[in-house]
């Protein structure tokens, strides 16, 4: 199969529905009160349930109109994956070169694709109150914060725990950085990369293993994580 057989394999699965406005606003503000009450750090690694994503964006910076593309999740408690959750999101302009190149996306999908008000509400319904993880999370948070305020004027406060935590902690001499070198040296296949699913797929494998690593040398909880990071900082 090519990848963009791939790609319109996966967005023929996707979530639809909601179309923004009252509903979804509502819904937002309903999850911050909940998200508010919601404790996590206490939870045994193993058996908190998290949501893997990735973003695939025009660019890096959704302050000067950079905008999101695609959402891939995957719903994991511990190591075992319960769920999985994609959509591309309408974009009517024309891709540049390097991002159809990189991506596997092309205008006539995003064209048809829901609106992004539609596809966040939707992810956020996926979600829920669990913590949210990314590789290098830093891309994610700044593309989720600016969306929240632009669609339903809420804060974006879910929990972003990025896997850059458990690396530095269990392996600090590791030196990759990149999704794809961090997979190979854990000798996990690298499958659908720079597709916004295939990459929430290989850090949610990413996640597995590093829990199995953080548990062998005695960090259970996400709070023993933060207790670490701050003493080696």
């Amino acid at each position: 199969m090519g990848f963009n057989d791939f790609m319109k394999n996966l967005s023929g699965n996707r979530f639809t529905g909601l179309q923004g406005g009252r509903h979804d606003i509502a819904f937002m503000r309903s999850l911050q009160r909940d998200l508010r009450t919601k404790q996590t750090t206490s939870i045994p690694l193993n058996e908190l349930k998290v949501i893997v994503f990735d973003l695939e964006t025009t660019g890096f910076y959704p302050d000067k109109g950079d905008q999101i593309l695609s959402i891939g999740a995957v719903k994991v408690t511990g190591s075992r994956v319960e769920d999985e959750y994609y959509s591309a999101v309408r974009y009517e302009q024309i891709l540049s070169p390097s991002i159809k190149e990189l991506t596997g996306l092309d205008e006539e999908e995003l064209k048809q694709a829901p609106e992004p008000a539609a596809v966040l509400a939707q992810f956020f319904k996926f979600s829920g109150t669990s913590p949210l993880v990314a590789h290098h999370a830093s891309h994610e948070k700044a593309f989720m914060q600016h969306a929240s305020r632009k669609y339903f004027r809420t804060p974006f406060s879910h929990r972003l725990i990025d896997t850059s935590f458990m690396y530095r902690i269990a392996e600090p001499d590791n030196p990759h950085i990149r999704l794809e070198d961090c997979c190979k040296h854990n000798q996990i296949t690298v499958i659908g990369r720079h597709h916004a699913l295939g990459d929430a797929r290989l850090t949610a494998a990413l996640w597995a293993v590093y829990i199995e690593k953080l548990q062998n040398i005695g960090i259970n909880t996400l709070s023993q994580v933060y207790e670490r990071l701050a003493a080696i900082r």
